[in-house]
């Protein structure tokens, strides 16, 4: 253990090791991205913690996996165990687009190259270190591990695979948000417990041996899925299985669950209750250098760091539980909020930036307006076993005021160094439309909105209503579409009052579970209707631990295992997606013949009338002359 001050990059390389006067490491961290030492990035969050508590840290980023593996072995052998990250994407969502068609480039490589990781990168990293350092504990974590914990399909494969611990050979997985399991094993660490007896800590994850009897810790109830064996051969039972996991990883006295997987049972033990404001800073307040470790520099710019570099998270989690997002299954759906101290500290930090011209580019979150909303009630959330705190509606107990965002808005506002602080995150719309959410009794979604569209938008205001048929909104639990068009009035009224010209830019999903191609048309056609013209719709990744995910592959609501329609073939999925592209003359008689063998004329007829002049007019996804992608 070590004592000393942090000024610097966490050691990358072994002369930084030697450098700090060590002869040895007590941790080595493996990346699928590159080192950027910023809050944003897991591993330098984990780093850091890690230093914290007085350990010394080394970091692998971007190993090569293919040659001599020199890479796996610069420091040696760490006194404690490696710590293995795909990174701060899923591995194979950021390799593969929705089609399977391989990336050409990664954000979080230097100069955007791709090929830097493995496909399942936590996994061949895992291996890779069990075969050099057979001795030595692996502990797995961030989004790959996470939402791979349990049996999950695998939509790159097209299989169902069993917990990622299963094909990894690590030694234990730590689930979500990484911090509170992490402090709490340093500390069992520190305090000479070995890495293999740590099996009472919130957070994580192992294989048991099944011949041998579950250890009881905590008074913790424990719930059985069926086995991976069972999954396999029935898929109704592996939709059944994921309602339990959801409701578990989202309450606050949650219980332990087991999977048999083999002649092993997998142990996932209760998630931590949310971060508290004392923590969460704790976390975004370590001294980060907030730049790409100086190796880099003569490789290019990392796209990801680039683009958050001028940006603030102030918090974590999303009560939403959209049925395609990962957002909740990771951070869970309580919000975990940063106090005005600490984002105003992060604020003076950017300001001090050799390349800060005056604009902080996003003062956002996973959802841009759910700063400090919470249960008004904390023994209701006790109980809740709800995935969604807004769907199907608003639940009564929670607290929906945007008065503390929007004085966080106006303190950052007023600084002298800040010239302009833009919303950059997606912001949910539904939270501020009084038919929707009924919680607002003082006005304060007004007081709100009236800041955000005068002086927090960057040219354009991102919203995600990723449909209009009622029927696949409540798939992906959403809100009807109406109240998309009830914000747009409210938010077109606000923009006539100040005079300003700044476009929705909406956000859909073509494929999605429940979806049928005559609602992929109404969906082209409502969206013409109220002026746009889409260029781009992200087509449904069935990505791990989601509802839709469940649905794309068992065939059956989770919840109800009613059956629900979903487009899987090619074919399926282009026929989806052409609709919007009506204004391209070369789909016309496409359009036209298709709706009229779904019965739908009067679709076609929408369609393929010529736009109003107004319509003609509105800028939305694609713009030209900016010739700017935007991605859900």
């Amino acid at each position: 253990m070590i004592e000393r001050p942090i000024t610097d990059w966490l050691p990358l390389t072994k002369k930084e090791v030697e450098k700090r006067g060590w002869t040895d490491v007590d941790v080595v961290l493996i990346s699928g991205d590159a080192y950027v030492d910023h809050p944003a990035f897991g591993t330098a969050v984990i780093g850091r913690i890690i230093e914290s508590e007085g350990f010394r840290i080394a970091i692998v980023a971007q190993p090569n996996w293919q040659d001599d593996l020199r890479d796996f072995k610069k420091f040696g052998k760490p006194k404690y165990f490696f710590g293995v990250t795909a990174g701060c994407m899923d591995s194979m969502v950021n390799h593969y687009t929705a089609n399977k068609r391989l990336r050409s480039n990664d954000s979080y490589t230097p100069g955007g190259e791709a090929g830097f990781r493995p496909d399942y990168a936590t996994t061949v990293y895992s291996k890779i270190l069990k075969q050099l350092y057979p001795d030595v504990p692996v502990l797995i974590g961030g989004i790959e591990a996470s939402l791979r914990r349990v049996t999950h399909y695998d939509y790159w494969k097209d299989e169902l695979m069993p917990t990622i611990l299963a094909d990894s050979q690590a030694d234990m997985l730590v689930y979500g948000m990484g911090e509170q399991p992490l402090r709490e094993m340093l500390n069992l660490l520190k305090a000479g417990v070995p890495f293999n007896e740590i099996r009472d800590v919130n957070q994580i994850a192992y294989l048991h041996d099944s011949n041998e009897e579950l250890p009881t810790y905590k008074n913790w109830n424990t719930v059985e899925l069926a086995s991976h064996e069972v999954c396999l051969q029935d898929k109704i039972k592996y939709a059944s299985n994921f309602k339990i996991v959801e409701v578990e990883s989202n309450k606050w006295q949650a219980n332990r669950i087991i999977q048999k997987v083999g002649n092993k049972t997998l142990v996932i033990n209760p998630p931590f209750k949310i971060m508290d404001e004392k923590e969460i800073d704790q976390s975004f307040d370590l001294p980060y250098t907030r730049l790409p470790h100086p190796k880099y520099k003569n490789r290019g710019p990392i796209p990801a760091y680039d683009m958050i570099k001028f940006s603030i998270n102030m918090h974590r989690g999303c009560f939403g539980g959209c049925s395609f997002c990962t957002i909740s299954a990771h951070q869970g759906k309580f919000i975990a909020s940063r106090s005005e101290n600490s984002i105003m500290k992060e604020v003076e930090q950017i300001v001090k930036h050799p390349e800060f011209k005056g604009y902080i580019s996003d003062l956002g979150g996973p959802s841009a307006n759910m700063y400090k909303m919470k249960g008004k009630d904390e023994d209701i959330c006790n109980r809740c076993q709800s995935p969604s705190c807004i769907h199907p509606v608003i639940c009564s107990n929670l607290d929906t005021s945007h008065k503390p965002l929007t004085k966080i808005y106006q303190q950052v506002d007023a600084h002298p160094e800040v010239k302009k602080a833009f919303v950059g995150s997606g912001v949910r719309y539904d939270l501020l439309v009084d038919d929707f959410n009924k919680n607002n009794k003082d006005g304060n979604h007004d007081e709100y909105m009236e800041q955000l569209v005068t002086r927090h938008v960057s040219g354009r205001l991102k919203v995600a209503p990723e449909h209009t048929s009622d029927d696949t909104l409540r798939v992906m639990r959403k809100p009807s579409f109406k109240y998309f068009k009830k914000f747009k009035e409210k938010y077109d009224k606000i923009q006539d009052k100040h005079n300003l010209k700044q476009p929705l830019i909406p956000y859909f999903i073509s494929s999605h579970p429940g979806c049928e191609e005559a609602d992929m048309a109404n969906l082209a056609a409502e969206t013409k209707d109220l002026g746009f013209q889409l260029e781009q719709v992200q087509d449904f990744t069935p990505t791990p631990m989601t509802v839709a995910e469940v649905i794309y592959y068992s065939g059956v609501h989770p919840y109800t295992l009613q059956p629900i329609k979903t487009a899987k073939t090619r074919e399926e999925k282009l026929a989806q997606n052409r609709f919007f592209f009506w204004y391209k003359p070369e789909f016309r008689t496409w359009i036209r013949s298709r709706l009229h063998k779904l019965n739908r004329p009067d679709l076609a007829d929408r369609l393929l009338a010529s736009p109003k002049k107004k319509e003609q007019d509105s800028v939305t996804l694609g713009d030209k002359k900016k010739k700017k992608k935007f991605k859900w």
